[in-house]
């Protein structure tokens, strides 16, 4: 009768370091995915000689948790991942040596020890600016306060129950700011988190439809 093996790291205790690192994706690193983007984090650990600590059982993983990943094409340095190490280190030297072995357009901003936990974020905030073809930017806030001042603002959503089905985005949009320069600036707060997602570019496509509009150039940043 065969023998069942019995996995090598099992009943293996690792004293566990918990920290939560702020980094920034800017520049050409904001058109990287976020596949691409743990993939990266796990390269520099391991250049930098840093030792994650590893789930247990048949299928030990590397424990890197980006509680919210960033959409494709937005810069960010206020982006967070929580990891977890074997061994202890200050905060100045965690983040020194990530830094030191890090692509372009990836800094690690700050380092420190978990306080909330992750499923608590609800919102986050963007700076938007565009410009649109054949219109100037204060023809655009005017529409766009058109827009916002809807009764109903729809898109549609797709489900796995229901296919595709019509939802109110309206209460969900906090618009902070807005001005008309040399191209429409403004400031949203959408939810963001384990209860309800809304992207920016949700947004900025039902506006596109409202408005019969083309953009032109966009950037987007979350703050």
């Amino acid at each position: 009768m065969a023998e069942f093996l019995t996995p090598k790291n099992q009943n293996l205790v690792l004293t566990r370091y918990d920290y939560r690192i702020t980094f920034g994706k800017t520049g050409r690193a904001r058109y990287i995915s976020h596949l691409d983007l743990m993939r990266a984090f796990q390269r520099a650990f391991k250049r930098a000689g840093i030792p994650i600590w590893y789930t247990q059982g048949f299928n030990p993983r590397a424990y890197l948790n980006f509680p919210l990943p960033l959409a494709l094409g937005i810069d960010s340095m206020v982006e967070k991942l929580d990891v977890a190490l074997i061994e202890e280190l200050s905060f100045e030297e965690l983040t020194d040596r990530l830094n030191s072995v890090m692509p372009e357009g990836i800094c690690v901003v700050s380092s420190a020890k978990p306080v909330d936990k992750h499923t608590e974020i609800a919102f986050a905030e963007y700076e938007i600016s565009f410009d649109c073809v054949n219109k100037s930017a204060e023809d655009i806030k005017k529409k766009f306060e058109e827009f916002i001042n809807q009764d109903k603002i729809e898109i549609e959503k797709k489900t796995k129950r229901k296919g595709i089905k019509l939802v109110d985005i309206k209460e969900h949009i906090n618009v902070k700011s807005i001005e008309a320069g040399d191209m429409l600036r403004f400031v949203l707060v959408l939810p963001a988190g384990c209860e309800f997602n809304l992207n920016t570019s949700a947004v900025i496509d039902a506006f596109c439809k409202y408005a019969e509009i083309e953009i032109d150039n966009i950037y987007t940043k979350r703050t």
